[in-house]
Protein backbone atom coordinates (compact mmCIF):
# COMPACT_ATOMS: atom_id res chain seq x y z
CA UNK A 1 0.00 0.00 0.00
CA UNK A 2 1.57 3.29 -1.15
CA UNK A 3 2.09 5.92 1.38
CA UNK A 4 0.75 9.31 0.56
CA UNK A 5 3.54 11.85 0.00
CA UNK A 6 3.36 15.52 0.64
CA UNK A 7 3.82 18.20 -1.93
CA UNK A 8 7.37 19.05 -0.72
CA UNK A 9 8.41 15.44 -0.80
CA UNK A 10 7.19 15.04 -4.37
CA UNK A 11 9.18 18.03 -5.55
CA UNK A 12 12.36 16.69 -3.97
CA UNK A 13 11.80 13.28 -5.58
CA UNK A 14 11.33 14.85 -9.00
CA UNK A 15 14.50 16.94 -8.64
CA UNK A 16 16.53 13.87 -7.63
CA UNK A 17 15.17 11.87 -10.57
CA UNK A 18 16.07 14.70 -12.96
CA UNK A 19 19.59 14.99 -11.62
CA UNK A 20 20.07 11.24 -11.78
CA UNK A 21 18.89 11.22 -15.39
CA UNK A 22 21.30 13.96 -16.30
CA UNK A 23 24.18 12.15 -14.62
CA UNK A 24 23.35 8.90 -16.45
CA UNK A 25 23.06 10.62 -19.82
CA UNK A 26 26.31 12.53 -19.31
CA UNK A 27 28.18 9.39 -18.25
CA UNK A 28 26.83 7.46 -21.24
CA UNK A 29 27.91 10.23 -23.62
CA UNK A 30 31.40 10.38 -22.12
CA UNK A 31 31.83 6.60 -22.37
CA UNK A 32 30.67 6.63 -25.97
CA UNK A 33 33.08 9.45 -26.85
CA UNK A 34 35.97 7.72 -25.12
CA UNK A 35 35.55 4.23 -26.66
CA UNK A 36 33.94 5.00 -30.01
CA UNK A 37 35.29 8.30 -31.26
CA UNK A 38 38.62 8.18 -33.29
CA UNK A 39 41.69 9.95 -31.95
CA UNK A 40 41.96 13.54 -33.15
CA UNK A 41 44.44 14.01 -36.01
CA UNK A 42 47.65 15.95 -35.20
CA UNK A 43 47.61 19.33 -36.82
CA UNK A 44 50.99 20.42 -38.34
CA UNK A 45 52.50 23.60 -37.02
CA UNK A 46 52.03 26.26 -39.68
CA UNK A 47 55.29 27.88 -40.94
CA UNK A 48 56.03 31.46 -39.94
CA UNK A 49 54.42 34.01 -42.17
CA UNK A 50 56.59 35.33 -45.01
CA UNK A 51 56.37 38.94 -46.05
CA UNK A 52 54.75 39.08 -49.46
CA UNK A 53 56.58 40.90 -52.22
CA UNK A 54 54.70 42.95 -54.72
CA UNK A 55 54.82 41.35 -58.16
CA UNK A 56 53.37 42.51 -61.42
CA UNK A 57 52.92 38.94 -62.66
CA UNK A 58 49.29 37.80 -62.80
CA UNK A 59 47.98 35.21 -60.35
CA UNK A 60 48.75 31.66 -61.46
CA UNK A 61 51.80 32.73 -63.53
CA UNK A 62 55.03 30.72 -62.77
CA UNK A 63 56.93 33.92 -61.98
CA UNK A 64 54.41 34.77 -59.27
CA UNK A 65 55.69 31.92 -57.05
CA UNK A 66 59.39 31.75 -58.16
CA UNK A 67 60.69 34.35 -55.69
CA UNK A 68 60.66 38.05 -54.81
CA UNK A 69 60.01 40.50 -57.58
CA UNK A 70 62.95 42.28 -59.22
CA UNK A 71 63.42 46.02 -58.96
CA UNK A 72 61.64 47.78 -61.77
CA UNK A 73 63.40 50.91 -63.04
CA UNK A 74 61.57 54.01 -64.06
CA UNK A 75 62.63 55.03 -67.59
CA UNK A 76 60.60 58.19 -67.70
CA UNK A 77 63.78 60.33 -67.39
CA UNK A 78 65.75 58.50 -70.15
CA UNK A 79 66.25 60.49 -73.35
CA UNK A 80 66.36 58.10 -76.36
CA UNK A 81 67.49 60.86 -78.72
CA UNK A 82 70.85 60.25 -80.48
CA UNK A 83 73.14 63.29 -80.05
CA UNK A 84 75.53 63.40 -83.01
CA UNK A 85 77.54 66.31 -81.63
CA UNK A 86 78.56 64.35 -78.53
CA UNK A 87 79.28 61.28 -80.64
CA UNK A 88 81.59 63.33 -82.88
CA UNK A 89 83.49 64.60 -79.85
CA UNK A 90 84.25 61.07 -78.72
CA UNK A 91 85.40 60.08 -82.22
CA UNK A 92 87.89 62.94 -82.37
CA UNK A 93 89.77 61.74 -79.27
CA UNK A 94 93.24 60.47 -80.24
CA UNK A 95 95.27 57.92 -78.29
CA UNK A 96 98.21 59.69 -76.65
CA UNK A 97 99.72 56.91 -74.56
CA UNK A 98 103.48 56.48 -74.26
CA UNK A 99 103.33 52.72 -74.61
CA UNK A 100 102.10 50.40 -77.31
CA UNK A 101 98.92 51.39 -79.15
CA UNK A 102 96.54 48.58 -78.38
CA UNK A 103 94.25 49.74 -81.20
CA UNK A 104 96.89 49.38 -83.90
CA UNK A 105 98.32 46.09 -85.16
CA UNK A 106 101.36 47.85 -86.71
CA UNK A 107 102.69 49.43 -83.53
CA UNK A 108 105.96 47.94 -82.27
CA UNK A 109 106.06 46.49 -78.77
CA UNK A 110 107.62 48.65 -76.12
CA UNK A 111 111.11 47.66 -75.03
CA UNK A 112 111.15 47.10 -71.31
CA UNK A 113 114.52 47.71 -69.70
CA UNK A 114 115.90 44.92 -67.62
CA UNK A 115 116.43 45.71 -63.95
CA UNK A 116 120.00 46.24 -62.82
CA UNK A 117 121.36 43.11 -61.22
CA UNK A 118 123.10 43.41 -57.91
CA UNK A 119 126.79 42.57 -57.57
CA UNK A 120 125.95 39.78 -55.14
CA UNK A 121 123.56 38.13 -57.59
CA UNK A 122 126.14 38.43 -60.39
CA UNK A 123 128.83 36.89 -58.17
CA UNK A 124 126.54 34.02 -57.20
CA UNK A 125 125.64 33.39 -60.85
CA UNK A 126 129.33 33.42 -61.86
CA UNK A 127 130.19 31.04 -59.05
CA UNK A 128 127.40 28.70 -60.10
CA UNK A 129 128.66 28.68 -63.73
CA UNK A 130 132.34 28.33 -62.84
CA UNK A 131 133.74 24.84 -63.44
CA UNK A 132 134.29 22.81 -60.33
CA UNK A 133 137.95 22.02 -59.92
CA UNK A 134 138.81 18.59 -58.66
CA UNK A 135 140.32 18.48 -55.23
CA UNK A 136 144.06 18.06 -55.05
CA UNK A 137 145.11 14.51 -54.28
CA UNK A 138 145.95 13.96 -50.65
CA UNK A 139 149.54 12.98 -49.98
CA UNK A 140 149.85 9.47 -48.57
CA UNK A 141 151.59 8.79 -45.30
CA UNK A 142 155.33 8.27 -45.58
CA UNK A 143 155.99 4.55 -45.50
CA UNK A 144 159.11 4.72 -43.32
CA UNK A 145 159.70 3.64 -39.75
CA UNK A 146 162.29 5.46 -37.62
CA UNK A 147 163.53 2.93 -35.03
CA UNK A 148 166.98 4.19 -33.91
CA UNK A 149 169.97 6.45 -34.37
CA UNK A 150 173.74 6.55 -33.93
CA UNK A 151 175.72 9.63 -32.89
CA UNK A 152 179.43 10.42 -32.65
CA UNK A 153 180.95 11.18 -29.28
CA UNK A 154 181.50 14.82 -30.16
CA UNK A 155 177.83 15.00 -31.39
CA UNK A 156 179.05 16.39 -34.69
CA UNK A 157 177.03 13.93 -36.74
CA UNK A 158 173.94 11.80 -36.17
CA UNK A 159 172.54 9.07 -38.39
CA UNK A 160 169.09 7.50 -38.25
CA UNK A 161 167.92 3.96 -38.96
CA UNK A 162 164.80 3.35 -41.03
CA UNK A 163 162.77 0.36 -42.11
CA UNK A 164 160.97 0.42 -45.48
CA UNK A 165 159.17 -2.85 -46.03
CA UNK A 166 161.86 -5.50 -45.58
CA UNK A 167 164.74 -3.09 -46.27
CA UNK A 168 166.75 -1.28 -43.60
CA UNK A 169 168.39 2.08 -44.28
CA UNK A 170 170.77 4.29 -42.35
CA UNK A 171 170.92 7.92 -43.44
CA UNK A 172 171.96 11.34 -42.25
CA UNK A 173 170.46 14.73 -42.88
CA UNK A 174 170.23 15.55 -46.63
CA UNK A 175 170.39 11.98 -47.91
CA UNK A 176 167.57 10.32 -49.93
CA UNK A 177 166.15 6.87 -49.22
CA UNK A 178 164.78 4.73 -52.04
CA UNK A 179 165.02 7.66 -54.52
CA UNK A 180 161.96 9.25 -52.88
CA UNK A 181 162.32 10.17 -49.20
CA UNK A 182 164.73 12.96 -48.26
CA UNK A 183 165.88 13.02 -44.65
CA UNK A 184 165.67 16.33 -42.83
CA UNK A 185 166.47 17.22 -39.21
CA UNK A 186 167.31 14.18 -37.07
CA UNK A 187 166.55 14.29 -33.37
CA UNK A 188 166.72 11.51 -30.79
CA UNK A 189 162.93 11.39 -30.58
CA UNK A 190 161.85 12.23 -34.17
CA UNK A 191 162.98 12.77 -37.77
CA UNK A 192 161.65 15.10 -40.47
CA UNK A 193 161.21 13.29 -43.82
CA UNK A 194 160.06 14.86 -47.13
CA UNK A 195 158.19 12.83 -49.76
CA UNK A 196 159.69 14.20 -52.99
CA UNK A 197 156.82 12.85 -55.13
CA UNK A 198 154.22 15.02 -53.31
CA UNK A 199 156.54 17.62 -51.75
CA UNK A 200 155.09 16.64 -48.42
CA UNK A 201 157.07 16.83 -45.19
CA UNK A 202 156.11 14.74 -42.18
CA UNK A 203 157.64 14.14 -38.77
CA UNK A 204 158.23 10.47 -37.92
CA UNK A 205 158.43 9.60 -34.24
CA UNK A 206 160.92 7.14 -32.81
CA UNK A 207 159.30 3.73 -32.46
CA UNK A 208 160.49 0.35 -31.26
CA UNK A 209 161.47 -2.08 -33.99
Amino acid sequence: MALPLGTENKKQVYILLSLFSLIVCGGAYELKSYFGAPAPAAHPVPPPPVALQHSSAPAGHPAASAGPAALKLDNSDIDPTLHFDKLAQTEEVEYEGVGRNIFSADSAPVKIEEPIKSARAAAEAAAAQAPVRPAAPKAPDIDLKYFGYIQKKDKSEIKAYFVHGEDVFVAKTGEVIDHRYKIGTILPGSVQVTDLGYNNTQTLPLTAN
